[in-house]
């Protein structure tokens, strides 16, 4: 099984930064696409960025400019840089993985728990 810690949520004022994080570990035989969604209460559950294992990068038309996904393959990690914040930002932030354990022969999602960021006015 992969595990997902996720971490670097919190309250941000309008037009501050937040920089999210996501680890994976457990028995990982190869990690693939990574990617950050975001549910905001009432709404369904967006995509906001993800990335290939080749560092391609792919972002929702509301974030673009505004915040940067990047990766650690050493580490097994992803990151969201958050800046120039919103309120329509806040929601919760979840990691997406697509990998493979060592125990199945193919991959699969797995999802973080889930952080949350608030932005005020």
């Amino acid at each position: 099984q992969v595990q997902l810690v996720e971490s670097g949520g919190g309250l941000v004022q309008a037009g501050g930064s937040l920089r999210l994080s996501c680890a994976a570990s457990g028995s990982i035989f190869s990690i693939y696409n990574m990617g950050w969604y975001r549910q905001a209460p009432g709404k369904a559950r967006e995509l906001v960025a993800d990335i290939t294992s080749g560092g391609s990068t792919n972002y929702a038309d509301s974030v673009k400019g505004r915040l940067t996904i990047s990766r650690d393959n050493a580490k097994n990690t992803v990151y969201l840089q958050m800046n120039s914040l919103k309120r329509e930002d806040t929601a919760v932030y979840y990691c997406r993985v697509l990998a493979r354990s060592t125990e199945v022969v193919s991959g699969r999602a797995y999802w973080g728990q889930g952080t949350q960021v608030t932005v005020s006015s």
